[in-house]
C-alpha cells in the first residue's frame, strides 16, 4: 500500500473552503480513480497548515494518476492560498479501531525499517493503552530515510491528555533506532476516508 501527501502552508481563512472543497470535489473525484483507497485531510484552522493524503493500492496506480489529479490540487492550493509540497509514502503500518476527531503527526528521520519494527512491536500495544486512542499509522519514505507516524485521537482532551506519554514514546523511538525527530504537530481531522487495510 502507498500514499501520497499534499502538504498545504495557507491561510486559515481558507481553511473551511478547502474542506467543503474536499468534500464536493476532490474526495469524490479520487473516489472513481482506479486503485485509490480514499482520502483524509487533517487542519490547522489557527495556522492555515493542511495535510491531503491519498492512499493506493500499488505504486504503479499512484503514479498514473499523478497527471490527472495535479489540477485537483492545485486547485486546493489556491482556495486554501497556500504553498504545496507533494510526497510519496510506502505504507507500513496500519492499526485502527475507529476514525477520531483529531490527529497528531510526527515526522522522523532516520533507518525506517528499524523505526517500523519498534514502532510495530514495542510503541503501538503502548499506545492501545492511553485513553481516547484511534488509530495509528507510520508512512515511509525509504530513499529520504524519514518516516510519518499519525495517531488519532477520541477528543482534544483526550490528544492533549496524551502529549506526556506520546512525547516519552517519541523519544524512546529516536533513541533506539538512532533517529531524530523532525517535527510534530497537532491537527484536526476534517476528512476521513482512507480506507487502508490493517497492516499491524
Amino acid at each position: 500500500m502507498y500514499a501520497r501527501s499534499s502538504t498545504f502552508r495557507g491561510r486559515p481563512e481558507g481553511i473551511e473552503a478547502g474542506i467543503r472543497f474536499v468534500e464536493d470535489e476532490a474526495g469524490p473525484k479520487l473516489a472513481g480513480t482506479e486503485g485509490c483507497r480514499g482520502l483524509s485531510l487533517l487542519v490547522d484552522r489557527t495556522t492555515g497548515y493542511c495535510i491531503a493524503t491519498s492512499s493506493w493500492d500499488t505504486e504503479e496506480a499512484m503514479t498514473d494518476s499523478d497527471g490527472s489529479l495535479r489540477p485537483v490540487r492545485e486547485r486546493g492550493r489556491d482556495l486554501l492560498g497556500a504553498s504545496m509540497q507533494v510526497d510519496s509514502w510506502e505504507i507500513v503500518v496500519m492499526h485502527r479501531t475507529h476514525h477520531g476527531a483529531c490527529c497528531r503527526v510526527s515526522w522522523l528521520d532516520g533507518d525506517v525499517d528499524a523505526m517500523a519494527e519498534t514502532f510495530r512491536t514495542a510503541l503501538l500495544p503502548r499506545l492501545e493503552e492511553v485513553d481516547g486512542f484511534c488509530s495509528a499509522s507510520m508512512l515511509v519514505d525509504r530513499l529520504g530515510g524519514l518516516c510519518c507516524i499519525t495517531t488519532a485521537w477520541a477528543s482534544e482532551e483526550a490528544m492533549t491528555a496524551s502529549r506526556t506519554t506520546a512525547d516519552t514514546l517519541r523519544e524512546r523511538l529516536a533513541t533506539e533506532v538512532s533517529g531524530i525527530v523532525v517535527e510534530v504537530h497537532e491537527f484536526d481531522l476534517a476528512y476521513a476516508h482512507l480506507h487502508v487495510p490493517e497492516m499491524a
